[in-house]
């Protein structure tokens, strides 16, 4: 006996868009990682400019910093790898190839006034929903996730 199954109330599809490039651990390349996420960012419906974009940019930013500063190795790269799920989640990820030098979860408290470092994770915390460090084959990712308004659905 055959019987056949209709499908379930249908579900909207999700949409996942990933975008991944390997950068020179240099502060001239995380400059140009946070100018190409910016781009990805609105080509995925996020305008340059908004909000999302700004605040999206700024984490971008300050993981890429922090990898060229904190976790160089010499002759490796760092990675970017951003995620943009359907409902607006955005995954940030910055790949290093220095696993002895983990962060602190959570970051330190806000450094002296005169201090010219340590901003860049209590601003990521601030910003993000969540964040994380996770060890890999070699080195470490730095992620966090926040939640971006797309005002254009592109395909």
């Amino acid at each position: 006996m055959h019987t056949e199954t209709q499908p379930s109330a249908a579900q909207p599809p999700l949409t996942v868009r990933v975008f991944r490039q390997r950068f020179s651990a240099t502060r001239k390349a995380a400059r140009l990682a946070r100018l190409l996420a910016v781009h990805q960012f609105h080509e995925w419906g996020v305008p340059y400019g908004s909000d999302s974009s700004d605040v999206a940019a700024l984490v971008v930013a300050e993981l890429a910093a922090n990898a060229v500063t904190h976790g160089r190795v010499a002759g490796r790269d760092f990675e970017l790898r951003l995620v943009l799920e359907a409902g607006g989640l955005l995954r940030v990820e910055v790949a290093d190839a220095r696993a002895e030098r983990g962060l602190p979860v959570p970051p330190p408290h806000a450094p002296p006034p005169d201090a010219e470092t340590g901003r860049g994770l209590p601003l990521v915390e601030a910003l993000a929903e969540t964040w994380g460090v996770v060890d890999r084959q070699v080195g470490k990712t730095v992620w966090a996730t926040l939640r971006v308004a797309r005002t254009v659905t592109r395909p």
